[in-house]
């Protein structure tokens, strides 16, 4: 195992042991605010995500002001919820769009990575996650937060026109 291969294994086991945004929160405010539940059938990891949304302030985006979680499974899910907590907090909404789809794409990459470096920056420590797109059968635990976070978007209507 090369040594940034130790790393990104040390990085996944650390959000796993102490994942940030773990505990629910209600959400207070003037802003909107969602919630989902999502189930990987094929293992049976679970998250139930909640996200809060600030309203745009002089002329800017919405932005996610908050998101909080509970769940169970195996640590590339739990881990890959904590991370995408910490990179998507304080972030507007198409930032948060264009992260999801470029870790969307770096779970496409089979273990390769990302052809554009500045997009796998962006990522930050989500970048530790290349190593599980080699595995079709973890991809799915590895999304399971990031699919969460869509829906609870949605359902706060915040993504609506």
């Amino acid at each position: 195992m090369s040594s940034l291969e130790q790393m990104y294994q040390q990085v996944i086991l650390d959000h796993a042991k102490h994942p940030h945004g773990r505990g629910l929160v209600a959400v207070a405010g003037d802003g909107l605010a969602g919630e989902s539940h999502q189930v990987n059938p094929t293992c049976g990891d679970e998250v139930t995500l909640r996200v809060a949304v600030a309203p745009a302030a002089d002329g800017g985006a919405p932005t996610v002001s908050g998101v909080s979680w509970e769940g169970q499974g195996c640590s590339i899910s739990q881990a890959s919820t904590s991370v995408m907590t910490e990179l998507v907090t304080g972030r507007t909404l198409d930032e948060v769009a264009r992260l999801d789809a470029t870790f969307h794409d770096l779970m496409a990459s089979r273990g390769k990575g990302l052809d554009d470096e500045d997009a796998e920056d962006s990522l930050g420590d989500a970048t530790a996650f290349t190593g599980v797109s080699q595995y079709p059968a973890r991809i799915k635990c590895a999304l399971l937060g990031w699919a969460a976070l869509k829906d609870s978007l949605a359902r706060s209507g915040a993504l609506a026109g």
